[in-house]
């Protein structure tokens, strides 16, 4: 894609103004969900929700596969409702990517003896940022796909490339056709302000990949329980106008402050019903333009 230059300094201002707005209560986003459930979603398959973020497990005849333990409260949780379907221990726990949102906590399962696993490019992160609730992969993976089997049942965990961070696995039990699909389209819901950590191109890449593979319904990183495969083509969408309408504005040469202003109506035309549109559109503008002036 074309870049456009634009002012640094006029970058950092817009920036600045966008964290400053971050301080004031966010507009129309839903409270914290509070507490904890478990959905199942297919044979021994389940996904456990402790207040706004979500993993799965899958029951195996010879113990439990567990991804993203959350935090320590949560894998607590998770490991008392596991204990009420099964008696068989956790004997691995999978990192869907490198996030402190999502890999706290695996203490627990790691004291019972546990193996854990991520790609190879989180452990880089976590040996750069380290957390004293995150315990380090025992195995690092670096392939396409790798398989992943225990007793009857196995866990394909994927790996697109860089999109959400640089390590991220989407993961799928035989058996079904529900993957966990974590935080690449959270269903019915508007990107983080600033959208962090996110490649714009490779995250559209990755979705349009997503929307080729044979599946109807997901689970998410966030939300609801299972979400139909069109909520990933309707992010997909949003991110492509999005990023499509600052870059007309920046060719039209539409002053810099202005472009958030006239971007988000054109985006409401289509996007308003997602959650939190009004409280986050315009830093999601003012991500695209750090892209399109810095590179990033």
């Amino acid at each position: 894609m074309t870049r456009t230059r634009i002012p640094v300094a006029l970058l950092l201002a817009l920036t600045a103004g966008a964290a400053a707005a971050q301080q004031a209560p966010p507009q129309s986003l839903p409270a914290p969900v509070q507490g904890h459930e478990v959905t199942e979603v297919g044979p021994g398959y389940y996904t456990f929700r402790y207040t706004g973020t979500r993993n799965v497990f899958l029951i195996t005849s010879a113990g439990v596969i567990v991804t993203d333990p959350i935090e320590p409260a949560a894998a607590a949780l998770m490991r008392a409702e596991i204990r009420k379907r099964t008696d068989l221990p956790v004997k691995y726990v999978v990192y869907s990517h490198q996030h402190w949102d999502h890999v706290l906590g695996g203490q627990i399962f790691k004291d019972e003896g546990a193996k854990f696993i991520a790609h190879r490019n989180c452990v880089a992160h976590f040996t750069d940022m380290p957390h004293p609730d995150l315990v380090m992969p025992d195995i690092s993976i670096d392939a396409a796909e790798h398989t992943l089997s225990l007793g009857d049942r196995s866990l394909m965990l994927r790996y697109l490339g860089l999109n959400h961070g640089d390590c991220l696995l989407v993961m799928t039990p035989d058996g079904t056709d529900v993957p966990f699909i974590v935080d690449l389209g959270t269903a019915g819901g508007m990107p983080l302000p600033i959208i962090p950590d996110y490649s714009l191109h490779n995250w559209i890449r990755s979705l349009r990949e997503l929307e080729g593979w044979s599946f109807e319904t997901y689970v998410g990183g966030h939300g609801i329980p299972v979400a139909p495969k069109s909520r990933l083509t309707e992010r997909r969408e949003y991110l492509e106008m999005l990023m499509q309408e600052t870059k007309r504005e920046l060719d039209a040469g539409t002053a810099i402050e202005q472009i958030p202003e006239v971007v988000a109506p054109r985006l409401a035309v289509r996007f308003s019903h997602l959650r939190g549109f009004s409280g986050i559109v315009k830093d999601n503008v003012r991500r695209v333009l750090t892209y399109y002036g810095m590179g990033w």
